[in-house]
């Protein structure tokens, strides 16, 4: 693939009613109903709230057959009104619910780890290899009539693998893997490619961005050497609700669309439904804009995995490079000095404005140290190359666009290992200028650290952390980055600007720096208010920084998509709670209204709060 230069993956076009997706058609957007599929004027009402936001699909949640059923109503609800957007149905745990809402939603989804496999159990199971060829004989045995009701009905499906439902079975072959996930897809995929079904849409979804990516990535790898193109959705589950669900959205997304990848995307969010829908617009449409972009050459260094990458070899440069944590720039060209005191920067690019300018140079300062010119270090652009060798500092910094950079540059860095580049673009495709700049160093074996300089002119913060997020999820998840200078031109605060770097950097799984929440957008089977227990668990909690939290309203992907979170808060029925510390569930089926409080006291128990003496490890 190129690496460098965008162009969309050509997929087999898939018919669902009639919204194709895949081949030439735009990548479509979709979201799911919250209300119970039962209730035909609750979904259907919804699901027109989901269509004029711009929804293309509309995804109701069956768990059982009288939701199955109830899609009929809901659907004649919609065609009443003129509206003919295909409705979805969402299957888990039971075939013959599959069955029915094949004969009136236009595609059903089915989840390989709970369609035949028993639900997950975290238990390890030993198969001989005729043992396990049975079991695959099992799913065909139920999977081929679904296909065949398919078939009659012109329904198409979705294969949705979820990192949090893999089956035992595959589990104990594979382990908790990407390789795993991709395995469980492809068992489904080829019984539908020898039964000559070709009308299937596939996902691979996770909770953490570098399994989603990478799984992905290898499911495509996978289908390319089956010989198939079949179309994808793509999604990260659980991305939880506000900027933090925001920027993981589209930082696992947009990573994937910036490779041409994905053909239908649905941005998770635990909020009112059709508000993902103006989010995954913006994501799309950034994307997609850079079709056509004027040509970046670039050479793929030999020793880069794209399906496995891992950080790229860089010297330390004070704390940035090696194996220090990526650090954040933020931007003071006023000489403003105020920064959060949650979110403080590794350094501030001052340009001249702090200190007084002595030499002609711009400076990037210590963050915390203002006003001492021990903390002040130069930074230069191209054309300041021969000062580099006559200005004493321990650090420095070059402004390098891609599209300069020659041996004169190439050099320069080679004979000094103390400047970190700063990577400029104004390129329609920045992510590939910036990538292109990264692959050249690795193949020069240049170790000079690398931070990505991002600039917008953004006055809408929901628009500055879609964006700004989307260009940095390659950097990042290609193990590039050793860090992020974000500069907006608009109306948006600095307080605003630097936490959306703090949570870039965070979504991508590279540095911690505030409590993460892994919480599901919510469907029928939620058991709870799920936006307004997120409030309260996030009001209790939100000062245990570094520890993740996971807020599921069932527990259909809830224990596996939380199985590296430090503590769970799971719907266990109405009005009732089970908490998890890791995969273990430490108390059951506890009343609502006593349950933040009971987490809190968890949390404490198991000295991960900081107020209460030292983080238990």
């Amino acid at each position: 693939m190129d690496y460098f230069n965008y162009s969309r993956r050509q997929s087999l076009v898939v018919q669902i009613g009639g919204t194709p997706m895949g081949g030439d058609f735009p990548i479509r957007l979709q979201s799911m109903t919250n209300t119970s599929t039962r209730d035909t004027d609750a979904s259907a009402s919804q699901a027109i709230r989901i269509i004029e936001a711009g929804g293309e699909y509309v995804r109701l949640t069956t768990q059982g057959i009288k939701e199955a059923e109830n899609l009929k109503n809901i659907n004649i609800a919609l065609r009443s009104r003129k509206i003919l957007t295909p409705l979805v149905a969402d299957v888990h745990f039971n075939p013959k619910v599959a069955d029915v809402a094949a004969r009136y939603a236009e595609k059903v989804r089915i989840n390989p780890g709970n369609y035949v496999d028993a639900a997950r159990t975290f238990r390890t199971l030993y198969y001989t290899d005729e043992e396990y060829r049975q079991e695959l004989h099992k799913i065909r045995e139920r999977f081929v009539p679904f296909l065949n009701l398919c078939k009659e009905n012109y329904t198409a499906i979705r294969i949705g693998v979820n990192h949090g439902s893999l089956s035992d079975r595959i589990m104990s072959r594979y382990g908790d893997t990407p390789e795993g996930m991709v395995e469980s897809c492809m068992e489904f995929l080829r019984i539908c490619v020898e039964e000559n079904f070709m009308n299937v849409v596939l996902s691979i979804k996770a909770s953490n961005t570098v399994v989603m990516v990478k799984t992905v990535r290898l499911l495509v790898k996978q289908m390319e050497e089956e010989g198939m193109v079949f179309p994808l959705h793509l999604g990260v589950t659980e991305a939880g609700d506000g900027e933090d669900g925001r920027i993981k959205s589209a930082l696992g997304i947009g990573a994937l669309l910036a490779d041409g990848l994905g053909d239908t995307i649905r941005v998770s969010l635990s909020e009112s439904p059709e508000k993902e829908i103006p989010v995954a617009r913006i994501l799309r449409d950034h994307i997609t804009a850079q079709a056509d972009h004027p040509y970046i050459y670039g050479t793929p260094a030999p020793g880069f995995n794209y399906f496995s990458p891992v950080k790229r070899a860089t010297r330390a440069v004070r704390n940035i490079g090696g194996n220090c944590l990526p650090v954040v720039i933020s931007t003071r060209l006023n000489g403003d000095n105020n920064v959060s005191p949650q979110f403080i920067p590794d350094y501030l690019y001052t340009g001249r404005a702090l200190p007084a300018n002595r030499d002609g140079l711009e400076y990037i300062i210590n963050a915390d140290v203002w006003q001492e010119e021990e903390h002040t270090w130069p930074a230069f652009t191209y054309q300041q190359l021969e000062q580099i060798d006559q200005v004493e500092s321990v650090l420095k910094f070059l402004f390098l666009p891609y599209r300069i950079v020659d041996d004169k540059v190439l050099t320069c860095l080679e004979r000094h290992p103390e400047v970190v580049v700063i990577s400029q673009s104004d390129h329609p495709n920045r992510t590939g200028e910036h990538r292109a700049l990264a692959h050249l160093l690795m193949n020069r074996d240049i170790q000079n650290p690398i931070i990505f300089f991002q600039y917008y002119s953004e006055e809408d913060q929901e628009q500055l952390q879609i964006k700004s997020a989307a260009d940095m999820g390659l950097l990042i998840l290609d193990g590039l980055c050793d860090g992020i200078a974000l500069f907006n031109r608009g109306d948006i605060s600095h307080a605003v600007v630097d936490f959306t770097a703090f949570g870039i950097l965070q979504a991508g799984r590279v540095r911690t720096s505030k409590t993460e929440y892994i919480s599901c957008p919510g469907c029928g089977r939620t058991l709870f208010d799920l936006e307004q227990t997120i409030a309260r668990v996030k009001a209790a909690t939100s000062y245990l920084k570094g520890l993740k939290i996971g807020i599921m309203g069932c527990i259909v992907n809830g224990l596996g998509e939380m199985a590296d979170a430090d503590y769970g808060y799971v719907g266990a029925g109405r009005g009732r709670i089970s908490l998890y510390r890791r995969k273990e569930c430490v108390e059951k089926n506890i009343p609502e209204e006593e349950a933040v409080e009971k987490l809190l006291r968890l949390i404490r128990e198991n000295g991960d709060d900081p107020q209460d003496g030292v983080k238990n490890d």
